[in-house]
C-alpha cells in the first residue's frame, strides 16, 4: 500500500505564495484522481482543487484564479501552487489520491498559516 507525503507548507504573510507537493511512496503506482482538501479546526474538510482523468480540473470558488493544481507525468505526484495567499487560507491541507477500486489514500496533512 502506497503512502502519501506532503511538503511545502509553512508560515507566510498575506499576498505571498507557497507550493505544496504530495508524492506517493511507490513511484510505480499511478492514480486516476488527485485532490487537495483543507480543514480548519471545528469545520468540515473542504475540497480546494482536484485533477481527474485526462486533466479535468476543478477549484473551490474562493481559490479560483489564485491556486493552481498540477501533477507529474507519472500521475503519482500532485502540486498546489498557492498565490496571493489570504489569512482565510490558513488551514491544514491534505492531499488525496484515488485509484480504481476505489482505493483512496490520504496524506497526513500539512499546516499552512497566513498571518501578519
Amino acid at each position: 500500500q502506497a503512502q502519501l507525503a506532503e511538503s511545502g507548507g509553512g508560515l507566510v504573510q498575506p499576498g505571498e505564495s507557497l507550493r505544496l507537493s504530495c508524492a506517493a511512496s511507490r513511484s510505480t503506482i499511478s492514480f486516476a484522481a488527485m485532490a487537495w482538501y483543507r480543514q480548519v479546526p471545528g469545520r468540515q474538510r473542504e475540497l480546494v482543487a482536484s485533477i481527474v482523468g485526462g486533466g479535468i480540473i476543478n477549484y473551490a470558488d474562493d481559490v479560483q484564479d489564485r491556486f493552481t493544481i498540477s501533477r507529474n507525468k507519472a500521475f503519482n505526484t500532485v502540486y498546489l501552487q498557492m498565490n496571493n495567499l489570504k489569512v482565510e487560507d490558513t488551514a491544514i491541507y491534505y492531499c488525496k489520491f484515488v485509484r480504481p477500486g476505489p482505493i483512496e489514500l490520504w496524506g497526513q496533512g500539512i499546516q499552512v498559516t497566513v498571518s501578519q
